[in-house]
Parts: C-alpha cells; sequence; structure tokens
C-alpha cells in the first residue's frame, strides 16, 4: 500500500471514530450527563475529525508529505482510549486514575501529531511554499498567511494537553473552561480558520477578501491565549472576548460573502455558510459574558451554539464536499438525506440554545431530541458513503 493511500486509509478510520463520537455525544446530552458532554464532543467529534483530514491537508499546503505514514496508525487509538477515559471518569463511572492516565494517553496522541506534522514541514514552517499551482498564482498571498498560523494552532493544542494533565504549568490554569478554550478557539476554530481560507475558496471558487483574512487569522491566534490567562474576569478577559469574536464575526462575514459571490450550491457549502451564522452567533454570546458577567444559561447556549453549531456543522459541512452524499444515491441516499440531517442540527441547536437563554425547558428537550435525530441521519449518509466508495473499488 502506497504512503498516500496509507494516509486516506487513517483519515477514513478518524472520520468513522468521530462520527461514532458524535452520535454519542448527542445520546449524552439527551440523557443530561452535563459537563463531560464537552469532552466527548470536543475530542471526540470535533478533534477527532480535525485530526484525520488534518494529517491529510497540512504536509500538502506546505508543499510536502507526511513524513510517517503510519502516524496517524499509533495516534488513532491513543486519541480513542483517552477520549473514552477522560469522558469516563468525568460522568463518574470509573476512578480519578482512569481520567488521569485518560489524559495522558490524550496528550500522547497530541504529541504523535504534532511531532508528525512538524517534522513533515521543518524546513518550511513559515509556510512559505505552498504548492499553490501557477495557474492559481494569484491566491499564494493568502495561502502563504494562512499557513504561518498552523503552528499556532499545534502549539495551542500542545498546551491544552499539557495543562489538562493538571500537573501544573506557571501560571496557567489546569483544566476547566481556560483549557477548553484552548482545544475549541485555539486549536478547532483556529484550523478552521486557517485551513478553511486555503480550502473553502477552491470549494467555491472564489477568493477571499485579503482584508478580511488579515484580521481573522491574527485575531484568532491571540484570542484563545487572552481568553486562556485571564478567564473569567477583568480587562484582559474583555480584550480576549472582543478579539475572538473579531476573529468569528470577520470569517463569518468572510464566507458568506465568498458563498453569495460564488455560483456553486452543494449541501456542504449550504452547511458552512450555518456553521458561518453560528459562528457569529458564538462571538455575540462571548462578549455578552465578558461585559455582562457569566450566567449558567448563557454559557451553556454559548458552549452548545459554539461546539455543535460553528465547529460541529463547519465539520459536517467539510465532510459534505469530501464525501459528496450523491456518491451512495443507488442506497437511497442523496443531497436531500443530507440536508435533513443538517436541517435537524442547525434547528435542534437553535431551539435549545434558545430554550436555554429563556429558561424554556421544553425547548431545551426538544432541540436535544433533533439534535440527536440529526446526527444519527448524519452517520448514516457518511456511512453509505464510505460503504457504496468501497465497493466500487
Amino acid at each position: 500500500m502506497s504512503a498516500s493511500s496509507t494516509t486516506a486509509r487513517w483519515t477514513r478510520l478518524f472520520v468513522l471514530a468521530g462520527l461514532g463520537w458524535f452520535v454519542c455525544w448527542q445520546a449524552a446530552v439527551v440523557a443530561g450527563v452535563g459537563r463531560p458532554t464537552v469532552v466527548v464532543g470536543l475530542y471526540g467529534f470535533v478533534l477527532h475529525t480535525v485530526f484525520g483530514k488534518a494529517y491529510a491537508l497540512v504536509p500538502s499546503y506546505f508543499d510536502r508529505a507526511l513524513a510517517f505514514p503510519r502516524a496517524p496508525a499509533i495516534h488513532l487509538p491513543l486519541a480513542v482510549l483517552g477520549t473514552a477515559a477522560v469522558a469516563a471518569e468525568a460522568v463518574g463511572l470509573v476512578p480519578t486514575l482512569w481520567g488521569t492516565a485518560g489524559a495522558a494517553l490524550w496528550a500522547l496522541g497530541c504529541l504523535v501529531f504534532v511531532g508528525t506534522l512538524v517534522w513533515s514541514v521543518r524546513d518550511n514552517l513559515s509556510g512559505g511554499e505552498t504548492g499553490t499551482s501557477d495557474a492559481k498564482a494569484d491566491r499564494r498571498r493568502v495561502d502563504r498567511f494562512a499557513n504561518a498560523f498552523v503552528p499556532v494552532a499545534l502549539g495551542y493544542l500542545l498546551l491544552g494537553s499539557v495543562l489538562s494533565l493538571d500537573v501544573g504549568f506557571g501560571p496557567l490554569p489546569t483544566g476547566g473552561p481556560p483549557v477548553t478554550h484552548l482545544f475549541a478557539a485555539g486549536t478547532a476554530a483556529l484550523l478552521v480558520f486557517t485551513l478553511g481560507f486555503r480550502l473553502l475558496p477552491r470549494f467555491l471558487v472564489v477568493e477571499p477578501r485579503w482584508p478580511l483574512v488579515a484580521v481573522v487569522l491574527p485575531a484568532g491566534a491571540a484570542g484563545p491565549l487572552l481568553l486562556t490567562t485571564s478567564f473569567g474576569g477583568g480587562g484582559w478577559f474583555h480584550l480576549g472576548a472582543g478579539v475572538q469574536a473579531l476573529a468569528l464575526l470577520g470569517f463569518a462575514v468572510a464566507y458568506v460573502d465568498m458563498f453569495f459571490r460564488s455560483d456553486r450550491r452543494r449541501i456542504g457549502l449550504y452547511t458552512v455558510a450555518v456553521a458561518a451564522v453560528a459562528a457569529a452567533g458564538v462571538a455575540l454570546l462571548g462578549v455578552y459574558m465578558a461585559v455582562g458577567g457569566i450566567r449558567p444559561g448563557v454559557a451553556s447556549a454559548h458552549a452548545r451554539l459554539a461546539l455543535l453549531g460553528f465547529l460541529g456543522l463547519a465539520v459536517v459541512g467539510v465532510e459534505y464536499q469530501f464525501y459528496p452524499p450523491t456518491v451512495a444515491s443507488a442506497m437511497g441516499v442523496d443531497d436531500r438525506t443530507a440536508g435533513v440531517a443538517v436541517a435537524l442540527l442547525a434547528v435542534g441547536v437553535v431551539a435549545e440554545g434558545g430554550g436555554l437563554l429563556v429558561g424554556t425547558e421544553a425547548a431545551v428537550e426538544g432541540g436535544r431530541w433533533l439534535a440527536l435525530a440529526g446526527a444519527v441521519a448524519h452517520a448514516v449518509v457518511l456511512l453509505a458513503v464510505f460503504w457504496a466508495r468501497r465497493n466500487r473499488r
């Protein structure tokens, strides 16, 4: 098996693992498990999928090949077992020692991931060589600028992994929302911004506006550190919330602007547009809490909108671009099936978030059930696509 085939195979396995975590996450939310669902959603669904696609995309965007094609085979079991142990300990199903071991496995997997990518691009860390073809030479400025922020996202991943071990790391906090923000905003969102400004314009066949790119990426790189080091209040926390909100709003405007200038209309692109709108909502709720104080209902709505509405739907949209539902049309799956999944997820998160904000329990419960149905529908779509592709070989 060639190196590229090996990488592609493990990329699919990461996506499949993320798919399983996606359904588990929504089921846990319906069951009312509480904060441990953040671990399942962020570590399990979002980051597993990000890991898989990053192994394939990052080296090529730096005009390099993955140095160790079998690194994902080492990383995947560490990520799966680490996520399971941390989540189980948070729920109280296993002793604290298991959670500590899980955090260590997760951190080790992240070290494999970052080490492999950094070694693969070690002679091009600034991303000056982009692999951009001469036919698209006008995109090199954006491509180089976006590449420069990938190491920042990887650095946040390592820092968050160390802090999640709860061993003490200077003045920085360990565990809880600050570390969650390192993973969610520092790694996942920043990679959505960086890889998104390279990937999404090619899907849409439209260039992003340079002033927006020039604002979003530095703000997306600075915001997570400001939030983490001053989480909960004070001038630096307010600044961090504002900077992160600027990144989210800027990305939302950049994508929606590209979407309306493009003549491409596919289910995956529509889904990312919904995610972009959710990003704006995440920004507004974040600023509201920074100014008015952190209230449980608003914090829960903010977290749900960030993980499912923005990051979750962004992942789903990109998955539909890489794995088009029409591939499985012979099995009764098509864009309409995917559209139903997206609609269920979007309406579910809006209903749940609105219910959390106004204190309407029926809307919260209904939204959670809709989101679970959407996750199951999405899993059915992707599994059908994978099965159809397998049968065509």
